[in-house]
């Protein structure tokens, strides 16, 4: 093993070595418009064929020695920051963010991509289970199910974890973000709270959490549910983006209609 591909333990660097996942990685880059952002571009083995797309591309690092080593072989239209991405605060409006993501920070930097202005399109190198669920395959996760009215998730490819070095424990996934254009909820803070709500409230099934933790009435459930014809014990991992668009509006209908005396 060369010591360029030796990452540092503490930074949770596995560095991506396969021709094919580049390739990948690079023409769904070539196909989404903008200036580039890249997270984590290591040594450069992505940060080198994006360059070649002749578009204004900034690369942050945070290893001192590899930031210093990349900027040195990099051409003109290539910015390479020494910086943690997670404190990174944009200077620019990329059309597309890419990265392989380190493994530990995957959660973190997600949160962190998600409100972050102006991009349009993301790449990711994440976890196959991070992928998954992000994708609402499976089961979403809270974190997607908060930010779907805003964000589609897609899993493009499973990453074999032999295409990385050192090669890590688990497999990874080529998940692709990109911002809607129109949102299916305009409202973000009350949406999110709902979520929240739901997806940490106590009782047997969507139909009881619902009502119990979430206060939505007891007809208008039943009913939400019959109409989308999901089971009264379906739980909030199941719904799809739409779903929850639809639920949300429901349950703003029912919270703005007279009551009947």
């Amino acid at each position: 093993m060369s010591r360029h591909n030796r990452g540092r333990h503490e930074l949770g660097q596995n560095f991506l070595v396969d021709a094919s996942v580049i390739a990948d990685v690079t023409n769904l880059v070539a196909a989404a418009d903008g200036p580039i952002l890249e997270i984590g571009p290591g040594d450069g083995a992505l940060t080198r064929p994006l360059s070649r797309l002749d578009r204004p591309l900034t690369a942050v690092e945070v290893d001192p020695r590899r930031a210093k080593r990349l900027a040195e072989d990099m051409p003109g239209h290539v910015t390479v920051l020494n910086e943690d991405i997670l404190f990174h605060r944009l200077r620019s409006k990329p059309g597309v963010v890419v990265g392989n993501v380190p493994f530990h920070i995957t959660t973190a930097t997600l949160r962190w991509l998600l409100a972050a202005p102006h991009w349009r399109t993301a790449v990711l190198l994440v976890q196959w289970e991070v992928a998954r669920r992000r994708a609402g395959i499976g089961g979403a996760s809270l974190l997607t199910a908060r930010m779907w009215p805003w964000f589609d998730f897609t899993v493009h490819s499973r990453v074999s974890r032999h295409a990385f070095r050192p090669v890590p424990a688990v497999d990874g996934g080529l998940l692709v973000v990109h911002r809607r254009p129109t949102p299916l909820v305009a409202e973000r803070e009350p949406y999110q709270h709902f979520v929240h709500r739901v997806f940490t409230g106590r009782g047997y099934g969507l139909r009881e959490i619902l009502t119990r933790s979430a206060g939505v009435p007891a007809a208008v459930a039943r009913d939400w549910l019959h109409a989308h014809r999901m089971p009264a014990n379906a739980l909030p991992r199941d719904l799809t983006a739409e779903q929850w668009a639809a639920l949300w509006a429901t349950v703003r209908r029912s919270a703005h209609r007279p009551s009947r005396r």
